[in-house]
């Protein structure tokens, strides 16, 4: 059996392939510097809960690796579907907060912006705007 990395062949793969890598270098950094990557978030954690940590190592960097390389490895236009419909309910979610939480502030319109380009990047490919 021949394994055969799946590189990205015209304008739409590349873009897909971006957004999926941009992906797994956010998981990587949720994975390997969960507090830099809190701090970035602006959040911290309360000294006498350590194990708070797990959360970015576990649960943020499992989906963003797991998705991501997925995506990647495999080349599959239903995997690129659900990257882009992740990042896009994240954007969702983000434009919630915005509304409801007091969250309308720069560090929340910029990390939107960010996230619809990661969300649009995959389903422009999937829905065929950019070939």
């Amino acid at each position: 059996m021949d394994f055969a990395f799946p590189w990205p062949v015209s304008t739409g793969g590349w873009l897909a392939f971006a957004s999926a890598s941009i992906t797994v270098l956010f998981g990587l950094i949720l994975l390997l510097a969960p507090k830099f990557s809190y701090w970035l978030m602006r959040l911290q954690t309360m000294p006498e809960y350590p194990e708070a940590l797990s959360e970015s190592r576990a649960t943020m960097a499992g989906f963003y690796l797991g998705l991501g390389s997925s995506c990647i490895l495999l080349d599959q236009p239903l995997l690129y579907l659900a990257l882009g419909a992740s990042w896009g309910f994240t954007v969702f979610g983000r434009l919630i907060s915005i509304a409801f939480d007091g969250g309308n502030k720069p560090f929340n319109w910029i990390s939107a912006a960010v996230e619809a380009l990661l969300a649009g990047l995959p389903l422009a490919m999937v829905f065929g705007y950019v070939s």
